[in-house]
């Protein structure tokens, strides 16, 4: 989850198509212009263990757009696809928050 939120701030398209399950990994992917991602705050994770083939993690990712502050919230699901961990989709809800949170 770390290093996906890393590729999202750093714009690497490759690392996040290659950490993405294929049946579910859009087939055209891009970055929103303009947006900062600001801080990633994780508040729970469900297996993801050496011993499991699923996982969860809910977190909260804060960005910047146009000025205007947000977060989105996930909890989202990684599997185990060519024995590494990739993530397979999320249940999502995005707030908008304000400058000062």
């Amino acid at each position: 989850m770390r290093s996906r939120y890393s590729a999202y701030v750093l714009g690497l398209l490759d690392y996040l198509r290659h950490s993405w399950h294929p049946d579910t990994c859009p087939g055209e992917l891009m970055l929103e212009p303009g947006l900062r991602w600001l801080g990633l705050k994780i508040h729970h994770t469900e297996a993801g263990g050496p011993a499991d083939n699923e996982g969860r993690v809910t977190f909260v990712a804060r960005h910047k757009l146009h000025g205007r502050a947000g977060r989105l919230q996930e909890n989202s699901r990684f599997v185990r696809y060519q024995g590494r961990w990739v993530y397979l989709d999320g249940e999502i809800r995005q707030q908008p928050i304000g400058l000062n949170s």
